[in-house]
C-alpha cells in the first residue's frame, strides 16, 4: 500500500492517489497541480497554508487506504 509522509512530494501523492486533489483543496491549495507544487513537498504545502502536516498526513493515509 502506498503510504506517504511529511517529505513526500504533492506529485507524488496526486501520481498514485489523483482523487487526494480535493484533501488539498480542502486546506486552501487551490493549484494543486501547479508547477510549484510539483517541487514541494507536503511538510512545506502545510507549513505555508498554516495546516498541521502530521495531522495531514494522516487524513492523506487514512484516505489513501480507504481508496486502496
Amino acid at each position: 500500500m502506498y503510504k506517504v509522509t511529511r517529505e513526500t512530494l504533492i506529485s507524488d501523492v496526486l501520481e498514485n492517489c489523483p482523487e487526494a486533489t480535493g484533501l488539498f483543496q480542502a486546506i486552501g491549495m487551490q493549484c494543486v497541480g501547479c508547477a510549484m507544487s510539483e517541487g514541494e513537498c507536503i511538510e512545506d504545502a502545510c507549513a505555508e497554508y498554516g495546516v498541521n502536516a502530521d495531522l495531514f498526513v494522516e487524513k492523506l493515509n487514512a484516505y489513501i487506504a480507504k481508496k486502496g
